[in-house]
């Protein structure tokens, strides 16, 4: 369940509900945005100078690793392995990046909230935060915490 967590009101009840449709023996994994680092972090940042914030999703905490290792623990994963994982983003160019962007929904909402003259000094800041290369690309890092864990072959 890549990237979901966040979402699923309940994380132990989706963890049990991922185990319980895996086979005996199965593996049950995810990775999730680190908190402050996803793709929504540097809209995150500059969306703050405006006044405007991303919305949080409901288990935003779930992404932390020990809340991950406590899930799969209390839910009786077994052979659980956890680590960071540094991922690299690259988009085309700036309009690449902006469109990507406003298909996250809470960047898209807080972004709604400026007068058009505040767009515009958006797209100025994050453009001076996230230059581009010599082809135009714009690079940025970020970090995952990601566990997987198998479930038991006997209850």
């Amino acid at each position: 369940m890549a990237l979901v967590r966040f979402f699923v009101p309940d994380p132990a009840k989706g963890v049990a509900e991922m185990a319980r449709v895996v086979c005996p023996g199965g593996t049950v994994s995810t990775y999730l945005w680190i908190t402050g680092e996803g793709p929504p972090a540097p809209f995150t940042v500059e969306l703050a100078a405006f006044g405007a914030t991303v919305a949080r999703a409901p288990s935003t905490d779930a992404a932390r690793m020990e809340v991950l290792r406590a899930l799969w623990r209390d839910a009786g994963r077994e052979a659980v392995e956890s680590r960071e994982i540094e991922v690299r983003r690259t988009f085309a160019d700036f309009d690449d990046l902006w469109s990507s962007s406003m298909g996250v929904s809470q960047v898209e909402d807080a972004v709604a909230t400026l007068a058009a003259t505040d767009v515009q000094l958006l797209k100025a800041r994050l453009w001076a935060r996230l230059p581009a290369d010599a082809q135009g690309r714009i690079t940025y890092a970020a970090r995952v915490n990601a566990i997987k864990g198998r479930v038991p072959n006997s209850p």
